[in-house]
């Protein structure tokens, strides 16, 4: 769960600091890192978001991983995202360890963590069960060689082996367009050896490896099973949970990635994308508000965790269509689009050129810059309501009953009429009631008091004469309601 200490306890597994720099203190993206232990194995560690936003990346990080340690901390115990977690471990079916985190803190539970475990049917060790369960606290580094220990018995349990001479294939964590570099992926090697000069396909890309990165940054020449890495030399970013499979020969990887293209694309079509012209017919037709907004952000799994949440935000009165959505900075081809749908610019860590910016001035379009998401949806929401039409909202000011009839000039008809309650407004709206049923809507004619034309009557008991717009059927016992209508922003 967000909050709960994964990634510090990684940072104390690798001595560095990077839970500080973290936007909101919240892990957006998917790291792989290599950690070497103090025995001198190595673990690849996977730290993946607990922010309720990121569940297709919790999901891919449950998916690639050989063990699991779900982070829980003792002071907060089981949260939603945290038996979320749990239903993805179960459902790749990957042995997990839980390592109960902050019991360092004086408010920490350790023992209500693992009776809360019991509920979501996780038995640890020390309730009878075959879960490892270790108490660690990251940041003041208690217990992380137990955890450490627990982590290598169950993979020599699990017997984990890959042969290093078998054709490379990994999968990507992470992808995004680096400035300088193009198209990156962060890989995790399952099998074979990545090599420098390696040509290969990945989802609807493919490749050259022209450079390779270890998790400490530096540059290597080959990565082995079980090793993350970032590949240099791609065509175009790929999409998070590709496979990366080297091929022989650069042909072959073009053949089979521009063929897995056209089955994209013959899918696509399939499912026909609703145009633009499509979106505003359906608006009218539902006189639903729907908001159009186009998406760019710095990875990949931003982009699936940004369009998730948005795909959330959907009410009778409005929702949200996403018209197009990718990696890299904001380009001309968005501009345009958003000038021609109305559309609303979502970019998420990444920056319009001062090209972009002047053709999104002249424009007019809305481009809102973001570096945490769950602010994202908080925006849209304020945007939609903004844009809704705003609620009347009716206000009852006062009240007089009819107790006279006179006709004056052209056969206008005039209450005789005494205030019985609050104030009655010249300019404000009426309704008469007789029987209180509502005879009239709409607005005063004339309004006297002693012969004098007045704007308002506010002393309860006072008598005083008034006309309706173009209305004569009056009776004496009639009621006279006075209201003010107000406009107030409407809620999603």
């Amino acid at each position: 769960h967000v909050d709960h200490g994964k990634t510090s306890l990684l940072d104390a597994m690798r001595n560095a600091h990077v839970a500080a720099g973290e936007a909101g203190g919240i892990t957006q993206h998917v790291s792989a890192y290599e950690v070497k232990t103090t025995s001198g194995a190595e673990i690849t560690f996977l730290d993946t978001p607990g922010h309720e936003t990121f569940t297709a990346m919790r999901a891919r990080g449950a998916q690639m991983a050989d063990i699991v340690v779900l982070v829980v901390a003792a002071n907060d115990s089981i949260m939603p995202q945290t038996i979320e977690a749990i239903n993805h471990i179960r459902a790749a079916k990957v042995p997990f360890i839980v390592a109960i985190n902050k019991i360092d803190l004086p408010e920490a539970n350790p023992t209500r963590v693992k009776t809360d475990l019991l509920q979501q049917e996780v038995q640890v060790e020390d309730m009878g069960g075959d879960v490892q369960c270790v108490e660690i606290s990251a940041t003041k580094h208690i217990g992380l060689d137990k955890l450490e220990e627990a982590i290598l018995l169950q993979a020599d349990m699990m017997d984990l082996k890959a042969d290093p001479d078998m054709p490379a294939v990994a999968y990507v964590v992470e992808a995004k367009m680096e400035k300088g570099l193009g198209a990156t992926a962060t890989i995790l090697m399952r099998q074979g050896t990545l090599k420098i000069g390696d040509v290969f396909v990945v989802g609807e890309t493919f490749g050259r490896v022209r450079g390779l990165i270890n998790s400490a940054g530096e540059r290597v020449k080959s990565v082995r099973p079980g090793q993350p890495a970032v590949v240099l030399g791609l065509d175009s970013v790929p999409n998070a949970g590709d496979e990366l499979h080297v091929m022989e020969t650069e042909a072959q990887t073009r053949e089979v990635a521009a063929y897995r293209v056209q089955q994209a694309k013959d899918k696509a079509n399939a499912v026909k994308r609703s145009s633009l012209e499509e979106l505003f017919a359906r608006r009218d037709e539902s006189k639903k508000l729907v908001l159009p907004i186009i998406l760019r952000a710095d990875v990949q799994g931003s982009v699936e965790a940004i369009t998730d949440m948005l795909r959330d935000i959907h009410t009778d009165k409005a929702s949200v269509e996403i018209l197009s959505s990718g990696v890299g900075q904001i380009t001309e081809g968005d501009i345009r689009l958003a000038t021609a749908s109305g559309a609303v610019i979502i970019a998420f860590n990444v920056r319009a050129d001062a090209a972009v910016r002047d053709m999104a001035r002249a424009g007019n379009v809305d481009i809102r810059y973001h570096s945490v998401v769950y602010r994202i949806t908080d925006e849209i929401k304020e945007i939609l309501s903004g844009k809704l039409a705003p609620e009347k909202k009716e206000n009852f000011i006062g009240y007089a009953d009819v107790i006279a009839l006179f006709t004056v000039g052209k056969g206008v008809r005039v209450a005789g009429c005494r205030l019985t309650e609050g104030v009655i407004k010249k300019d404000a709206f009426v309704r008469l009631l007789r029987n209180n049923v509502v005879i009239y809507d709409g607005k005063i004619g004339e309004m006297r008091r002693e012969k004098n034309e007045v704007k308002e009557v506010s002393v309860a008991g006072v008598e005083f004469g008034m006309s309706f717009d173009k209305y004569n059927d009056l009776k004496e016992g009639d009621r006279v309601e006075c209201y003010e209508v107000q406009e107030v922003r409407a809620q999603l």
